[in-house]
């Protein structure tokens, strides 16, 4: 199973001297000093490059772009506070941990997650027919951790740990009208993984999307923001599964709604943390 990225919408022409069109984000991030309700595009003085409109300023280094909230323009800078850049790279180094299944520390991580997951159950083995009871592909998990790494098991882990109730009843399908080919649980939860690296592209060197300054503000809060983001995702996923009736051949799409959903709620003005996210209340 792949997770396929939604294309991103070509970007309209910005003029600086223009402000239709421009993104809605939040006052929260950090921005550079601008009247409220100025309806000047640039900055007597301000040696900041801004750009208003859609988000052309991608991939050109802008330190900050001005944009549109509730009728007034702010502009948000794109330089990393020092908790930001620590936790954004510690994140970073996360995402570049393959899954070593003779490393001793995933191997007990793989341990854990069985035990989180089956707790009254003892495992046979690494390598055992009991791991597809949990939605992995063969007898061997640690060959389904290929595209996204050892962060996946991580966000496994996390989720079973931190909402156990939550966890519980997606890996056993308990609520709604389910498939009759239902979606791998612990496959989807590793493709799960790979949608939102992709969607915060954070491994970029230049900021390309709101989203991912907005993830980045959040992770300054919450230095677990990446494993809650992760636990919402999978309770929207399984949403969006049973609201379109979906099956195992419509994995796909549905992850590109999912992925659409998580955008549209991390964009609204009063997200400021992951539980803010009118999704978070799906957990328990």
């Amino acid at each position: 199973m792949e997770a396929t990225a939604a294309a991103p919408a070509p970007a309209a022409e910005t003029d600086p001297k223009h402000h239709h069109g421009c993104l809605a984000v939040r006052t929260s991030l950090p921005r550079c000093a601008l009247g409220a309700g100025s309806g000047g595009s640039s900055l007597p003085g301000s040696s900041d490059e801004a750009s208003c409109g859609s988000p052309r300023w991608i991939g050109r280094g802008l330190s900050c772009v001005c944009i549109k909230r509730k009728g007034t323009y702010e502009r948000i800078c794109m330089n990393l506070t020092p908790v930001q850049e620590e936790r954004l790279q510690r994140l970073k180094h996360r995402m570049k941990v393959y899954f070593d299944p003779s490393r001793r520390d995933h191997q007990e991580a793989l341990k854990a997650l069985w035990h989180a997951t089956y707790p009254d159950q003892e495992l046979q083995g690494l390598i055992s027919e009991q791991w597809k009871d949990m939605g992995w592909q063969g007898r061997d998990p640690s060959t389904d951790f290929r595209g996204a790494g050892f962060i996946s098991l991580e966000n496994l882990l996390f989720f079973a740990k931190t909402f156990s109730a939550s966890f519980q009843r997606l890996l056993k399908k308990q609520c709604g009208n389910r498939a009759t080919w239902e979606y791998p649980f612990a496959v989807a939860g590793v493709n799960i993984t790979f949608m939102i690296m992709q969607m915060l592209d954070l491994q970029s060197t230049k900021p390309r999307t709101f989203v991912r300054a907005i993830f980045i503000q959040m992770l300054s809060e919450d230095e677990w923001a990446f494993d809650l983001l992760y636990c919402v995702a999978f309770v929207v996923m399984d949403k969006q599964w049973l609201d379109k009736n979906a099956s195992y051949m419509d994995f796909n799409e549905v992850l590109k709604s999912t992925r659409a959903q998580l955008e549209r709620e991390l964009m609204l003005d009063d997200v400021i943390h992951i539980d803010d996210m009118p999704s978070y209340s799906l957990l328990c």
